[in-house]
């Protein structure tokens, strides 16, 4: 998915002439913490509320105070991925998007990239889940879906981990079918280690709730 496909047509843009107040006041009614300024559709940079408290006279013109901006964004035609990157990197809760003149077109909110990553994860897709755990030099994607679409199933959606200070990878496979039995013999037959799995509504949603913590660390958010 391009950047440009997740752009908000809700959240506006702040202008020079709008006051640090007015900005805030958005910033609260979109839970949000920095927006954009623009000057008719050329994009100047990000202000944050905290700039915005730093100001002496937050009533007044953002224009009229010498701000220190920064101008992070991505191109409307770059992954998705760059932007989760922007967010992550610079804690970031709005990137900024704008075409191959430079102008601006509009920005992606976090909100909006967590229901992308749920969208990609088919979190609402009935089914079960397995973690495998494996040597890096182990992983074959190919025999994976092999072992899946051999007992009948299909792979909704598949991501891979790596803890922190191990050779080992996690990966997380979203399967279509709630009743894993087979498919774990068959990956314990292939001699795979099955981290985890999980079978019902109340596992997968613990499971949920724990990958949603995990990418909220991941936002720095």
């Amino acid at each position: 998915m391009l950047a440009k496909e997740l752009i908000s047509d809700v959240v506006p843009a702040l202008k020079t002439s709008d006051s640090g107040v007015k900005a805030l006041y958005w910033m609260d009614i979109f839970r949000i913490s920095h927006l954009p300024i623009v000057n008719n559709t050329e994009f100047l940079g990000l202000i944050s509320d905290a700039d915005i408290y730093d100001m002496n006279s937050p009533d007044e013109p953002i224009g009229n105070h010498n701000l220190s901006l920064f101008s992070p964004y991505v191109e409307e035609n770059q992954h998705v991925y760059e932007a989760i990157e922007l967010v992550s990197k610079l804690q970031l809760s709005v990137v900024p998007v704008i075409d191959q003149n430079k102008n601006y077109l509009g920005m992606i909110t976090s909100q909006r990239l967590m229901q992308y990553m749920g969208d990609l994860y088919a979190v609402k897709n009935p089914g079960g889940i397995i973690i495998l755990e494996l040597n890096v030099n182990d992983y074959s994607l190919t025999q994976i879906a092999q072992i899946v679409e051999g007992n009948d199933a299909k792979i909704l959606s598949l991501y891979i981990t790596s803890p922190p200070d191990s050779i080992k990878l996690e990966v997380t496979l979203k399967i279509n079918r709630i009743d894993l039995s087979s498919i774990i013999q068959t990956f314990v037959r292939f001699d795979y280690t099955i981290k985890s799995s999980f079978m019902d509504d109340h596992e997968m949603d613990n499971l949920y709730n724990n990958r949603y913590e995990h990418f909220m660390h991941f936002l720095n958010i």
